[in-house]
């Protein structure tokens, strides 16, 4: 038995007898329609992927930690920094927090100080405790940012701590900012020359970044994943150009950039992403003259989407960012941040960032992600992702780059009207629910009730300065033109009567259950009052129900067949005191028309539209 070859006893297959058999399965349905994906980043994706798919792809001969480093920045592991961010109002108060979290496996904080300016005292008071050389120590929407690195080495020094071991780093993302605000706060030409302040402040922290490029920003303005890498690659070449102009060399800037990505749920793509990413990031800046391999390295921290986020359902988000946080660990990256459940809509609470810390450490320590490096490697289909993500990614920096470069695109409006292209056609995906947020546009929880959330949480958010000089990007979650209109049924309801649909089965047993549960469904989306009932054997007996319940919309669930004579008695029972509703697609659609049949909901139905004409017919 220990000579046997693990399957000797079956013959190999070609790719074309898979191909046939599959075709025998699909009974002459087209195998291109029914099986091969089109995706949202504009390349196809096969039902099925082969060892002879990887016989083109130079990079699968490289080993882990090896130029391109499509296969990670290390050799032997996967390891990642958990990070956990704390809003600076009150520095001792905002220490005593990071001490805590230190002790609960948190190995990277970030210190969000909203503009503020610290002084050495603080910002010793801030660090008091902290072991600089053990933990990372990053700084986001900092104002006086040179003057902080000075006050930070001083600190290391007066501590006896080596600078180089000193991790971390500021974000001074200039063109993300741009891209929000619609101009620089300063000249562009004094942005620039602050950056570069920024950087030689701290060339005596060589392991401290300087330079963030904001991927997370197109991420969460409805970007596909293709546009998030291909413009963060066109911005991290743009700050590359303008240092190297300004008289540094390409080593001393390359270090200092660190990409800030967000993480979405297209689980398989999103580790594609990153391993895309390093690739093409070592190849630019190989391009742009380094000395060497090892500054062509791409240092990343990662975050979870906010634009995939719910306001409704919010413990769906937990599953959401669990995802998010697995797939970006395996795409290998420096640092993660899982962003509260709750972060969309509300402070977040001691309850929420412990369950989002332990996200991650749950992944570290019990599922050992970090052990083996490139733990994706050999996945046909995840090396075919790569490449293919790859591939459209350079084609679109390359499309920036003739542009002028990021800077010179986005003043042209090519950036804001890619992504908001893409953006559009996924928000009609989602009011379709050809995608699906659980808990918001399908599967809702037909109990829930929010009667105050803030408007800022429904609208997206558009930081555009009355100065602007173009068009800017306007971050949004994916799921808010469901939440609007739900919270806009819940806040009518506070002073009126909950609008109540009821279902009305009849007939045929398979196709009423299936059509009621579709509909109930459909319009707990909207926040109705949505009641089921296990059948009615009559028309008359159903109608006095429906009528006492003082149902506002009746929805008929039953065959095609019935729907031809059920239909249109019913309308005449219900005498205009609720809309009737059928569900499905029948094929009598036009001869129930004709007599008076006007609504009908199926799976081709625009979810969004439908239920806002409702809602203006019920008077919400």
């Amino acid at each position: 038995m220990a000579d046997n070859k693990l399957f000797s006893d079956f013959a190999p297959q070609s790719t074309q007898e898979w191909v046939d058999r599959i075709a025998k399965d699909l009974k002459g349905a087209d195998f291109d329609r029914k099986l091969v994906w089109r995706t949202n980043e504009g390349f196809n994706v096969q039902p099925f992927y082969r060892l002879e798919n990887m016989d083109d792809k130079a990079f699968m001969n490289t080993y882990p930690g090896d130029f391109p480093y499509v296969r990670g920045n290390k050799k032997d592991n996967n390891d990642w920094l958990v990070r956990q961010d704390i809003i600076v109002e009150d520095v001792k108060a905002a220490n005593e927090q990071a001490l805590d979290i230190l002790n609960k496996g948190v190995d990277s904080i970030g210190f969000v100080l909203n503009w503020k300016d610290l002084s050495k005292d603080e910002l010793a008071t801030l660090l008091n405790g902290i072991f600089l050389d053990c933990v990372e120590i990053n700084f986001e929407k900092s104002h006086g940012t040179v003057e902080l690195i000075k006050n930070l080495q001083a600190i290391a020094t007066e501590k006896s701590i080596a600078l180089d071991k000193l991790n971390g780093g500021v974000s001074i993302d200039l063109l993300s900012g741009f891209s929000t605000v619609g101009n620089f706060c300063q000249s562009e030409e004094s942005s620039f020359n602050y950056l570069k302040e920024a950087i030689e402040a701290s060339k005596a922290l060589p392991n401290f970044k300087v330079i963030a490029v904001g991927g997370s920003l197109f991420n969460n303005s409805g970007s596909s994943i293709v546009e998030e890498l291909g413009f963060s690659l066109a911005s991290g070449a743009e700050y590359l150009g303008k240092m190297v102009a300004a008289g540094l060399s390409v080593d001393e800037v390359a270090p200092k950039i660190r990409f800030n990505f967000a993480t979405s749920s297209k689980y398989f793509m999103e580790i594609a992403k990153l391993r895309a990413g390093r690739m093409l990031w070592a190849n630019i800046v190989k391009a742009f003259g380094a000395s060497n391999d090892e500054v062509c390295k791409m240092f990343v921290h990662g975050e979870t989407s906010e634009w995939n986020k719910t306001v409704y359902d919010p413990y769906v988000n937990m599953l959401r960012s669990q995802t998010e946080t697995m797939s970006a660990v395996l795409g290998g990256l420096d640092s993660f941040t899982v962003k509260p459940f709750d972060s969309a809509f509300a402070e977040t609470s001691v309850f929420s960032d412990r369950i989002a810390r332990n996200q991650q450490l749950l992944l570290k320590e019990e599922s050992h992600f970090g052990k083996i490096a490139d733990p994706a490697a050999g996945s046909y289909y995840i090396e075919s992702l790569t490449e293919s993500i790859a591939d459209e990614a350079w084609k679109l920096f390359l499309t920036v780059e003739d542009k002028g470069g990021y800077l010179a695109a986005f003043k042209a409006g090519f950036v804001q009207s890619t992504i908001t292209a893409t953006a559009q056609k996924r928000d009609f995906q989602i009011a379709t629910r050809k995608e699906n947020f659980l808990g918001t546009n399908q599967y809702p929880n037909f109990g829930e009730v929010l009667e105050t959330l803030p408007e800022a949480v429904l609208v997206p958010t558009d930081k555009t300065a009355a100065d602007a000089v173009c068009e800017t990007l306007k971050p949004y979650r994916g799921a808010q033109a469901f939440e609007a209109l739900r919270n806009k049924t819940d806040i009518y309801s506070k002073t009126n009567a909950r609008p109540k649909v009821m279902m009305f089965p009849i007939g045929n047993l398979n196709m009423r259950k299936a059509r009621a549960q579709f509909a109930c469904n459909f319009f707990a989306c909207a926040g109705f009052d949505v009641e089921d009932h296990n059948g009615f054997t009559s028309v008359e007996e159903g109608a006095k129900f429906v009528t006492e319940k003082n149902a506002k919309i009746v929805v008929i669930c039953s065959s095609d067949d019935e729907y031809v004579t059920i239909a249109p008695e019913l309308l005449k029972a219900l005498k205009g005191k609720a809309t009737l509703v059928v569900a499905g697609a029948p094929a009598c659609t036009d001869e129930l028309k004709a007599k008076g049949v006007e609504n009908f909901i199926n799976v081709k139905s625009n979810v969004l539209e439908t239920l806002k004409a409702y809602q203006a017919e019920l008077g919400i």
